[in-house]
């Protein structure tokens, strides 16, 4: 009734502020506050009038003891106001907590949006505040209980959630609860849930929340269901009972006409919100097991499928967007679920639509889904028709988001059937590319001509012109990845060195150029010395020529290389002596380049030739290792970017270009030694490989350990031994107690009985990879903890245990590791591991951390069995029977049967046993079809032979069409005297027998269960 203050006046202050102030105002003092403020010509003005008022209103407080109602709302109002405007306020706190007493809906509105705003979590008046909120919500006046809900949520501290926690859940269930309630008390549980998710625990009130997707009330089922989604993703088991009420209200709305939920009917989409949430609900459990419900689920986005396909109802962008959202989640379910290949390929059908829609928002997330759907073998080939479209939105897209989801889609695509093309468009657009994205690109044209390369003149011309394309761009990783290629192929070698030496003569020449260069016709520069054209001194002034352009690592390699044409080509002696000779050499103001000036020039002046040519020697192959240029691209692209298997693919389908994961250093000029450790800094993509890698034993002068190692030494803790390593204590020395050992820790150490290298374990939080080695009764394991979230983990601990009688048994040291893992990173811990004597049972390793405030606490088993300490042994086929015939006792003898069910291979036969640790000795059993080992077990305390001997038996009947197989495993051992200590040899005989054809896989597999018996 009073006139508002004009727009103009307006405009400095926040729309919601203005809201809050005209609501309650009846009295002409009151306005004239809020419209002098408004009008207010000067920031000195206004805050004069300010002081003014808060003196006026604190006089009021402190003056007039018996206030009303209204006028403490109003001055409580106007205190807020002036927070609001940014000005601080220290009174008034006590009036606003007595407003929460009143009966009257306004006032008590005032009270709880004062308190929300402006009270500390850790005020005095908190537990007056408590009381108020408990009164009402047990008046069962549903406004008040909302209003109460309200200011729980939004304040939100610990201490409401430790006084309420209890009495939210029964209000959301109670049946006599208003719907309103029922929406304001699911929110508010969850806003506390995810704040101090250890404080809200359901129980007993699950299943009655989960019924809750049941509710008439739409509005109660949208609020409901995000209570619900967030707790199915932190306890999936207690709520799985919500899958089969989520497809049935989904099925229920995608059947609905637009005209069934008119109040949730939003542009003709009946309810878009609660079905998207529905759709990742779902996302958080595999495929429903039920029959019915899983058919009544794909019935329901196949719906959602046709529904794209019909004619819009609208031109409206809010019924578009709206149906899309629906349509993009169904497809991210069908992702998640990949088990509907029709499914799939209609998804992929919809999304390439998407490609060539006019809307940036579409295309950028049709490239995004089609990046998943890539990595299915259900809709790969799919995807692969596209590959066009994708080349042109990666040409011709404006917005550089949308380009750099073009390139990783292409990325994700390629094949053997089409490596080339993509990585020859991804150089072409390198040339063009933004800076932000070109490093990005420069590792994923490397991986995929390493991954897809059937030949490596290919490999080489690529690489080398992504260096001259991008050199800037191309990082270490990728250019040592082409040495170790090169060293470890001899049919490449002479194709490099030639392809190199052309590529130098360009004028302006990148410095990576100069060092593939350096190094490549330093080792095989005599593969091309017969040509008139790149003689020895050829070669040797087109290196030389660049040297002062280059930095000082560069020129360091390039005298090493020097160095190495006095071997090959002894005619060069004298010019290259005399460039070492000079004064900007050997008087180099770098010491490096000065101490290799004066070494090299001594050595070739002293040395023989046998002896310049024994320390010059051309550098060995490198060990076959993962390469560290993808784990190079996942760091950059941040958890979850590059797929977990394509390692493993690259491996099986590109597995003979892998050379070492180190840096080709100067080793190679004193003919360092190809012994190298495992790298600690390997990231989880690389334990995925199947077949198990064999390392070096190693050393301490080799120049190739842990070169990108980025993982420091961990802090020193309490306890710890003098090499940084804590002991593993019995689990009574453990100060808290750990959780029991998963239910499926069994079947995960399993699948390592023949296998040093994987991933132990993986759910939605915590990904943890090992890699292990030993040598006779020691062993070490590098255990890699990922944590795949992109939240802090706290208080980080781990700990290993021997439980019961393996404590004398094993011995086992850890090194502490960080108590802070940050989202998306990655932290190591280091295992040293002793065999006392023979063992049964594994050491529990037990991992506590804090995850949004809630304890995560659990517990596998550590992969080390009694065969990881095998020692292969070889003997002649007399040896081995004489000793197989000495079993004679019955107690020496055990059967167990197992029934086969794949068909037998022999090469997987062959990598189990000899994954198994011992020796597989050839043509030493008469039956060439059978499979005869032998090993030591090595232990401080004694060592255990054991002899194996797999004998695949085909007794095929014609008339029969199926076939059973039978693994039947005989251990037999006896003590042999010698004339030593006595030896303990375990005989180990597995046959099969069966009808039809004879299966390898199934001896394979089974004998990762059955080595257990080994005991």
């Amino acid at each position: 009734y009073y006139s508002v203050p004009t727009l103009k006046t307006m405009k400095r202050l926040p729309q919601c502020s203005f809201t809050m102030s005209v609501l309650f105002l009846k009295d002409e003092i009151t306005h004239q506050f809020f419209f002098i403020l408004f009008a207010g010509k000067s920031k000195e003005a206004e805050i004069k009038r300010i002081n003014k008022e808060l003196a006026n209103i604190r006089s009021k407080f402190k003056g007039d003891k018996a206030l009303d109602g209204y006028s403490k709302k109003k001055y409580v109002c106007k205190l807020l106001f002036i927070f609001l405007l940014g000005h601080d306020i220290d009174f008034g706190h006590m009036e606003a907590v007595n407003l929460l007493s009143s009966n009257k809906y306004t006032e008590k509105q005032i009270g709880y949006l004062f308190i929300s705003v402006l009270v500390n979590s850790n005020s005095e008046l908190i537990r007056l505040i408590n009381n108020a909120i408990k009164n009402d919500l047990s008046s069962r006046n549903p406004t008040f209980m909302c209003l109460a809900l309200h200011c729980i949520a939004n304040v939100g501290s610990r201490e409401m959630a430790e006084a309420f926690a209890g009495e939210i859940p029964r209000i959301l269930v109670a049946g006599d609860t208003m719907d309103s309630v029922k929406q304001s008390a699911a929110l508010c549980l969850l806003r506390l849930y995810k704040t101090s998710p250890d404080l809200v625990l359901m129980g007993e009130w699950t299943s009655r929340v989960v019924h809750l997707l049941n509710d008439q009330h739409m509005g109660v089922v949208t609020a409901a269901i995000s209570l619900i989604t967030c707790l199915s993703q932190k306890n999936p088991d207690e709520f799985k009972t919500c899958v089969s009420l989520a497809v049935s209200r989904l099925s229920r709305i995608v059947s609905s006409a637009s005209t069934d939920l008119q109040d949730y009917t939003y542009y003709f989409v009946p309810a878009p919100w609660l079905s998207c949430k529905l759709l990742r609900l779902l996302q958080c459990y595999p495929p429903p097991e039920d029959g019915a419900v899983k058919g009544r689920l794909v019935e329901c986005l196949e719906t959602i499928l046709n529904k794209a396909q019909e004619p819009p109802k609208s031109k409206k962008v809010q019924h578009s967007n709206a149906k899309n959202a629906i349509l993009f989640e169904a497809i991210a379910l069908i992702i998640h679920y990949d088990s509907e290949p029709n499914l799939l390929v209609r998804a992929c059908n919809q999304l390439g639509q998407f490609l060539q829609h006019r809307e940036t928002n579409l295309r950028y997330l049709a490239l995004e889904s089609m990046c998943t759907l890539a990595s299915s073998e259900f809709s790969h080939e799919a995807v692969k028709t596209h590959i066009e479209t994708v080349i042109n939105a990666l040409k011709t897209e404006r917005d550089v988001s949308v380009r750099q989801r073009a390139a990783d889609l292409l990325y994700a695509m390629c094949d053997r059937s089409n490596a080339k093309q993509i990585v020859a468009e991804m150089l072409s657009y390198l040339e063009t590319a933004d800076y932000s994205i070109r490093e990005e690109m420069v590792l994923k044209v490397a991986i995929l001509a390493e991954k897809y390369a059937v030949d490596y003149s290919w490999y080489v011309d690529t690489i080398l012109n992504l260096i001259r394309i991008a050199g800037d761009y191309v990082s270490e990783e990728v250019w040592y990845r082409v040495i170790q290629i090169v060293i470890n192929r001899d049919d490449v070698q002479g194709y490099a060195a030639k392809t190199v030496f052309e590529a130098l003569q360009a004028p302006a020449c990148h410095e990576n150029m100069v060092k593939v260069g350096g190094y490549i016709l330093g080792e095989f520069g005599n593969l091309i010395a017969g040509d008139p054209r790149s003689s020895p001194l050829v070669q040797f002034n087109l290196l030389h020529s660049k040297f002062h352009l280059c930095s000082v690592p560069t020129r360091a390699l390039l005298l090493s290389a020097y160095i190495k044409f006095i071997n090959l080509f002894p005619e060069t002696k004298p010019t290259i002596q005399e460039v070492l000779r000079c004064d900007s050499q050997i008087r180099n103001s770098d010491v490096e380049l000065q101490q290799r000036a004066v070494e090299y020039l001594k050595l070739s002046s002293i040395a023989s030739t046998d002896v310049l040519a024994t320390v010059l020697e051309e550098m060995p192959p490198f060990p076959e290792r993962e390469s560290s240029i993808l784990a190079k691209l996942k760091k950059k692209k941040g958890p979850g970017a590059v797929s977990g298997n394509e390692l493993e693919e690259g491996k099986r389908e590109g597995g003979e270009l892998n050379g070492a994961g180190e840096r080709p250093g100067e080793s190679s000029v004193i003919g360092a030694s190809n012994a190298s450790t495992p790298s600690p800094s390997a990231d989880l993509l690389g334990l995925r490989s199947a077949a198990p890698v064999s390392a070096a034993p190693p050393s301490a002068g080799s120049l190739l350990v842990d070169v990108f190692s980025e993982a420091g030494p961990a802090a020193p803790a309490a306890g710890v031994n003098d090499d940084g390593f804590l002991s593993s204590a019995p689990p009574s020395a453990v100060s808290e107690d750990p959780a029991p050992p998963l239910p499926e820790s069994d079947e995960l150490l399993n699948k390592f009985v023949c296998k040093n290298n994987g991933v132990l374990f993986e759910n939605q939080l915590l990904q943890i990879g090992v890699k292990s080695e030993y040598r006779q009764n020691l062993g070490r394991m590098y255990l890699f903890y990922g944590n795949k979230t992109s939240v802090q983990f706290v208080s980080f601990t781990t700990t290993v245990s021997c439980p019961g009688e393996l404590h004398p048994q094993l011995n086992v040291q850890l090194k502490p590791v960080d108590p802070l893992v940050e989202g998306g990173a990655q932290v190591q811990q280091v295992i040293n591991i002793e065999c006392l004597t023979d063992f049964c049972d594994a050491p529990l390793l037990n991992i506590k951390f804090r995850y949004g405030g809630a304890l995560q606490n659990l517990t596998l088993k550590l992969p080390v069995t009694i065969n990881k300490f095998f020692q292969p042994t070889e003997m002649s086929s007399h040896d081995f029977f004489q000793r197989w015939k000495q079993l004679s006792q019955p107690q020496q003898e055990a059967q167990k049967i197992f029934k086969a069910n794949h068909a037998m291979d022999t090469e997987v036969l062959k990598a189990k046993l000899l994954g198994l640790g011992t020796a597989l000795l050839e043509k030493v059993d008469p039956n060439p079809a059978n499979f005869v080992c032998a090993g030591v077990i090595q232990t401080k305390a004694q060592q255990v032979g054991c002899l194996l001997r797999l004998e695949p038996n085909a007794q095929a009947q014609i008339h029969l069409r199926t076939a059973e197989f039978f693994l039947i495993l005989t251990l037999e051992w006896r003590q042999l005297v010698y004339t030593g200590p006595p030896q303990w040899w375990i005989f180990l005989c597995l046959r099969l027998r069966g009808h039809g054809v004879v299966s390898g896989s199934d001896a394979a597999e089974l004998l990762d269960t059955s080595v257990s018996l080994v005991d």
